[in-house]
Protein backbone atom coordinates (compact mmCIF):
# COMPACT_ATOMS: atom_id res chain seq x y z
CA UNK A 1 0.00 0.00 0.00
CA UNK A 2 1.37 3.41 -0.92
CA UNK A 3 1.64 6.14 1.63
CA UNK A 4 0.00 9.37 0.62
CA UNK A 5 2.38 12.27 0.62
CA UNK A 6 0.97 15.73 0.80
CA UNK A 7 2.40 17.92 -1.89
CA UNK A 8 3.73 21.27 -0.79
CA UNK A 9 1.43 24.12 -1.73
CA UNK A 10 2.70 26.99 -3.80
CA UNK A 11 2.99 30.29 -1.91
CA UNK A 12 0.02 31.88 -3.71
CA UNK A 13 -2.37 29.19 -2.40
CA UNK A 14 -1.86 30.20 1.23
CA UNK A 15 -5.07 30.93 3.11
CA UNK A 16 -6.33 34.36 2.21
CA UNK A 17 -7.02 36.96 4.82
CA UNK A 18 -10.55 38.30 4.69
CA UNK A 19 -10.76 42.08 4.46
CA UNK A 20 -11.47 43.87 7.71
CA UNK A 21 -14.73 45.68 8.32
CA UNK A 22 -12.84 48.96 7.97
CA UNK A 23 -11.49 47.97 4.55
CA UNK A 24 -14.96 46.89 3.40
CA UNK A 25 -16.57 50.09 4.68
CA UNK A 26 -13.97 52.24 2.93
CA UNK A 27 -14.45 50.31 -0.32
CA UNK A 28 -18.23 50.56 0.00
CA UNK A 29 -17.93 54.31 0.56
CA UNK A 30 -15.96 54.46 -2.69
CA UNK A 31 -18.91 52.85 -4.48
CA UNK A 32 -17.64 49.26 -4.65
CA UNK A 33 -20.70 47.01 -4.79
CA UNK A 34 -18.66 43.91 -3.91
CA UNK A 35 -17.80 45.53 -0.56
CA UNK A 36 -21.46 46.19 0.24
CA UNK A 37 -22.29 42.61 -0.67
CA UNK A 38 -19.44 41.35 1.53
CA UNK A 39 -20.70 43.42 4.48
CA UNK A 40 -24.21 42.12 3.90
CA UNK A 41 -23.05 38.51 3.72
CA UNK A 42 -20.89 38.94 6.81
CA UNK A 43 -23.63 40.47 8.99
CA UNK A 44 -27.01 39.44 7.54
CA UNK A 45 -27.34 36.48 9.89
CA UNK A 46 -26.42 38.60 12.93
CA UNK A 47 -28.94 41.29 11.93
CA UNK A 48 -31.65 38.71 11.27
CA UNK A 49 -31.17 36.94 14.59
CA UNK A 50 -31.13 40.23 16.53
CA UNK A 51 -34.29 41.43 14.78
CA UNK A 52 -35.96 38.07 15.38
CA UNK A 53 -35.25 38.18 19.11
CA UNK A 54 -36.83 41.62 19.36
CA UNK A 55 -39.77 40.81 17.02
CA UNK A 56 -40.03 37.00 17.03
CA UNK A 57 -43.42 36.82 15.33
CA UNK A 58 -42.99 39.46 12.64
CA UNK A 59 -43.65 38.05 9.17
CA UNK A 60 -41.72 40.96 7.66
CA UNK A 61 -38.48 40.37 9.55
CA UNK A 62 -36.54 40.05 6.28
CA UNK A 63 -37.82 43.48 5.25
CA UNK A 64 -36.67 44.92 8.58
CA UNK A 65 -33.16 43.56 7.97
CA UNK A 66 -33.08 44.84 4.39
CA UNK A 67 -34.32 48.26 5.54
CA UNK A 68 -31.57 48.31 8.17
CA UNK A 69 -28.87 47.52 5.62
CA UNK A 70 -30.22 50.08 3.15
CA UNK A 71 -30.20 52.72 5.88
CA UNK A 72 -26.63 51.75 6.85
CA UNK A 73 -25.34 51.82 3.27
CA UNK A 74 -26.97 55.19 2.60
CA UNK A 75 -25.24 56.63 5.67
CA UNK A 76 -21.83 54.94 5.54
CA UNK A 77 -20.13 58.33 5.40
CA UNK A 78 -21.55 59.08 8.84
CA UNK A 79 -19.82 56.08 10.42
CA UNK A 80 -16.85 57.65 12.20
CA UNK A 81 -15.09 54.37 13.02
CA UNK A 82 -15.29 52.04 9.99
CA UNK A 83 -14.10 49.08 12.09
CA UNK A 84 -17.23 49.48 14.28
CA UNK A 85 -19.64 48.53 11.47
CA UNK A 86 -21.06 45.54 13.37
CA UNK A 87 -22.04 47.54 16.46
CA UNK A 88 -23.34 50.39 14.30
CA UNK A 89 -25.47 48.03 12.21
CA UNK A 90 -26.82 46.38 15.39
CA UNK A 91 -27.89 49.82 16.62
CA UNK A 92 -29.69 50.45 13.34
CA UNK A 93 -31.48 47.09 13.57
CA UNK A 94 -32.56 47.84 17.16
CA UNK A 95 -33.90 51.28 16.26
CA UNK A 96 -35.66 50.00 13.14
CA UNK A 97 -37.29 47.25 15.21
CA UNK A 98 -38.34 49.88 17.76
CA UNK A 99 -40.07 51.90 15.04
CA UNK A 100 -41.93 48.81 13.87
CA UNK A 101 -42.98 47.97 17.42
CA UNK A 102 -44.32 51.49 17.98
CA UNK A 103 -46.22 51.34 14.68
CA UNK A 104 -47.64 47.92 15.59
CA UNK A 105 -48.79 49.11 19.03
CA UNK A 106 -50.54 52.08 17.45
CA UNK A 107 -52.24 49.84 14.88
CA UNK A 108 -53.43 47.52 17.67
CA UNK A 109 -54.72 50.47 19.69
CA UNK A 110 -56.62 51.76 16.65
CA UNK A 111 -58.06 48.31 15.92
CA UNK A 112 -56.22 48.00 12.62
CA UNK A 113 -54.27 44.96 13.76
CA UNK A 114 -54.71 42.22 16.32
CA UNK A 115 -52.14 41.39 18.96
CA UNK A 116 -50.09 38.31 18.12
CA UNK A 117 -48.73 36.38 21.09
CA UNK A 118 -45.16 35.14 20.89
CA UNK A 119 -44.83 31.40 20.25
CA UNK A 120 -42.16 30.84 22.89
CA UNK A 121 -41.37 27.35 21.63
CA UNK A 122 -40.21 28.93 18.35
CA UNK A 123 -37.88 31.33 20.19
CA UNK A 124 -36.38 29.21 22.97
CA UNK A 125 -33.91 26.57 21.86
CA UNK A 126 -34.64 23.02 22.93
CA UNK A 127 -30.98 22.77 23.90
CA UNK A 128 -31.28 25.67 26.38
CA UNK A 129 -30.70 24.73 30.02
CA UNK A 130 -33.97 24.55 32.00
CA UNK A 131 -33.25 27.69 34.05
CA UNK A 132 -32.43 29.71 30.90
CA UNK A 133 -35.51 28.38 29.10
CA UNK A 134 -37.70 29.32 32.08
CA UNK A 135 -36.25 32.84 32.15
CA UNK A 136 -36.76 33.29 28.41
CA UNK A 137 -40.35 32.04 28.65
CA UNK A 138 -41.06 34.58 31.40
CA UNK A 139 -39.42 37.41 29.41
CA UNK A 140 -41.29 36.66 26.18
CA UNK A 141 -44.61 36.20 27.99
CA UNK A 142 -44.24 39.72 29.39
CA UNK A 143 -43.02 41.48 26.25
CA UNK A 144 -46.37 42.39 24.73
CA UNK A 145 -47.39 44.28 27.87
CA UNK A 146 -44.28 46.46 28.04
CA UNK A 147 -43.72 49.87 26.46
CA UNK A 148 -41.41 49.63 23.43
CA UNK A 149 -38.22 51.00 25.06
CA UNK A 150 -38.64 48.77 28.13
CA UNK A 151 -39.24 45.78 25.89
CA UNK A 152 -36.14 46.38 23.78
CA UNK A 153 -33.96 47.10 26.82
CA UNK A 154 -35.14 43.88 28.48
CA UNK A 155 -34.49 41.77 25.37
CA UNK A 156 -31.03 43.27 24.90
CA UNK A 157 -30.18 42.64 28.56
CA UNK A 158 -31.83 39.28 29.26
CA UNK A 159 -31.71 37.63 25.84
CA UNK A 160 -28.72 39.25 24.13
CA UNK A 161 -26.83 39.54 27.44
CA UNK A 162 -25.52 43.01 26.60
CA UNK A 163 -24.11 45.32 29.23
CA UNK A 164 -25.94 48.56 30.03
CA UNK A 165 -23.51 50.85 28.12
CA UNK A 166 -23.93 48.66 25.01
CA UNK A 167 -27.71 48.77 25.36
CA UNK A 168 -27.57 52.56 25.68
CA UNK A 169 -25.48 52.78 22.52
CA UNK A 170 -27.76 50.44 20.56
CA UNK A 171 -30.91 52.26 21.66
CA UNK A 172 -29.50 55.77 21.35
CA UNK A 173 -30.37 56.52 24.98
CA UNK A 174 -28.39 57.63 28.00
CA UNK A 175 -27.17 55.03 30.48
CA UNK A 176 -29.45 56.43 33.18
CA UNK A 177 -32.48 56.19 30.86
CA UNK A 178 -31.63 52.59 30.02
CA UNK A 179 -31.30 51.80 33.73
CA UNK A 180 -34.76 53.29 34.37
CA UNK A 181 -36.27 51.31 31.47
CA UNK A 182 -34.64 48.10 32.69
CA UNK A 183 -35.73 48.68 36.30
CA UNK A 184 -39.33 49.19 35.18
CA UNK A 185 -39.24 46.08 32.97
CA UNK A 186 -37.56 43.99 35.67
CA UNK A 187 -40.19 45.09 38.20
CA UNK A 188 -42.90 43.96 35.77
CA UNK A 189 -41.08 40.66 35.29
CA UNK A 190 -40.92 40.08 39.07
CA UNK A 191 -44.63 40.89 39.44
CA UNK A 192 -45.53 38.60 36.56
CA UNK A 193 -43.54 35.70 37.99
CA UNK A 194 -45.21 35.85 41.44
CA UNK A 195 -48.11 33.41 41.93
Amino acid sequence: MMALVQKPQPPDSAPRQLPTDAALVLAARAGEEWAREALFRRYARLALSLAYRILPYDADIDDLVQDSFLYAFERLNGLTNPQAFQAWLSSIVVRTAGKRLRRRKLQIRLGLRSSEPVDVDQVVSRAAPPDVAAELRAVYALLETLPVEERIALVLRRVERLEIPEIAEHMGLSISTVKRRLNAAEAQLVRASKP
